[in-house]
């Protein structure tokens, strides 16, 4: 055995300053205890603050006899473990959404890494955009069709793409996020739908950051954009503002049988437990309820990008989601222990994850969190940064 390589790589980890560790961290509501410091959680994806609703948590347990319910499925979904809870919560998602059909599966990288490689084949092509979630880039690595990446929210060199490769090919699925987890910024996504039209393309969108968080209803950027209808597949996931776990697909039932036989990481997997289900079924059917929620964290949202842009700091996107450019990886985490030192959870994002000299702090925006604790955040940046 050698093991000298993989202390080598260690040691060229640690000195790009990228060496990660887990840290023993407790949770108090939207507070967090680490180092011995108590301070404001700015780094979940807990967005609505529903996971620290104690009164959530009563109503679930007075209306769901929550003793019947298993905490683990023991088996795969095509064996024993496709409980009645699934039934209920695809049907759900399939009426709210209006689509023929939906699939749950246990996290949003399952249903990343599973649908693409199930779908394409040698004869077909995958263009995604140059940003995607780590998680699609290992499912288009998995998957035997050819792939093209686009720059960035750019729809003509998409367009351009498209134009040249098209007709090479047999199926085309274009492939984005709604909300850019790095950035925070939004896609057009009518553009897409009108791209895929013109050209004949399946679209696929992973709203894994803005289900819960935008639209009447909750269900995500396509219905705040209002082209539910038009998107082919349409993932989301239960592990952010759902406070719950799993992600699902809706789309056409050729597909939802499609991928019940052939996609590899949801036959070869353990079943969500029923308990975990029927919370999520729980929380989708209250989502029109938290509007109120999803406004503050747009209004605290754009106030926080005004405050970075009135300190002369660069700030990106449109979202919940607030990145504060620090330029190089030293910078940013040694802005990232300034804030933590002042009460402020947050964390450095930094090369390889994003670009050279882009490394940065990004504060995701909890609607739990007190207007007067944003404002001493608002507060710490005008006067201490």
């Amino acid at each position: 055995m050698n093991r000298e390589r993989y202390i080598n790589k260690l040691n060229k980890i640690k000195e790009s300053g990228n060496y990660r560790e887990l840290k023993e961290i407790q949770h108090n509501g939207f507070l967090i205890h680490h180092d011995g410091r108590e301070m404001l959680n700015l780094s979940s994806n807990d967005y609505l603050g529903l996971s620290s609703d104690p009164h959530l948590y009563e109503e679930f347990r007075q209306e769901t006899d929550v003793k019947l319910l298993s905490y683990s499925a023991v088996s795969s979904r095509l064996l024993s473990g496709n409980h009645e809870y699934y039934g209920v919560l695809e049907n759900d998602l399939r009426e709210l959404y209006g689509k023929e059909s939906a699939l749950v599966f246990n996290s949003g990288y399952h249903a990343n890494i599973g649908i693409l490689p199930a779908l394409a084949g040698k004869k077909d092509l995958i263009v995604a955009d140059k940003l995607v979630h780590a998680s699609i880039i290992d499912g288009l690595r998995l998957s035997e069709a050819e792939m093209l990446r686009y720059r960035h929210l750019d729809y003509g060199h998409l367009r351009e793409i498209l134009f040249n490769h098209r007709e090479k090919y047999e199926n085309v699925f274009v492939v984005t996020e709604s909300i850019f987890s790095m950035d925070g910024d939004v896609c057009d996504l009518q553009e897409l739908c009108d791209l895929k039209k013109e050209y004949d393309t399946f679209l696929y969108v992973d709203e894994a950051h803005a289900v819960g968080v935008r639209g009447t209803n909750g269900l995500g950027c396509c219905e705040e954009q209002g082209c539910m209808e038009d998107i082919d597949f349409i993932v989301g996931t239960f592990g952010k503002a759902f406070a719950s776990y799993g992600a699902f697909v809706v789309c056409d039932d050729l597909f939802r049988e499609f991928l019940v036989n052939t996609q590899r990481s949801l036959i070869f997997t353990t079943a969500l437990p029923p308990i975990n289900v029927a919370w999520t079924r729980f929380i989708l059917n209250r989502m029109p309820d938290f509007y109120s929620k999803r406004l503050k964290l747009m209004t605290i949202s754009e106030r926080l990008r005004n405050t970075l842009i009135n300190r002369g700091f660069e700030t990106r996107g449109n979202s919940h989601i607030v990145p504060f450019l620090c330029g190089s990886n030293e910078n940013s985490v040694y802005m990232s222990e300034q804030f933590r030192d002042n009460g402020f959870f947050v964390l450095p994002v930094r090369y390889p994850t994003v670009p050279k000299n882009e490394a940065r702090i990004r504060f995701s925006l909890n609607a739990a969190i007190p207007e007067e604790d944003y404002e001493c955040l608002f507060e710490f940046i005008e006067v201490s940064c």
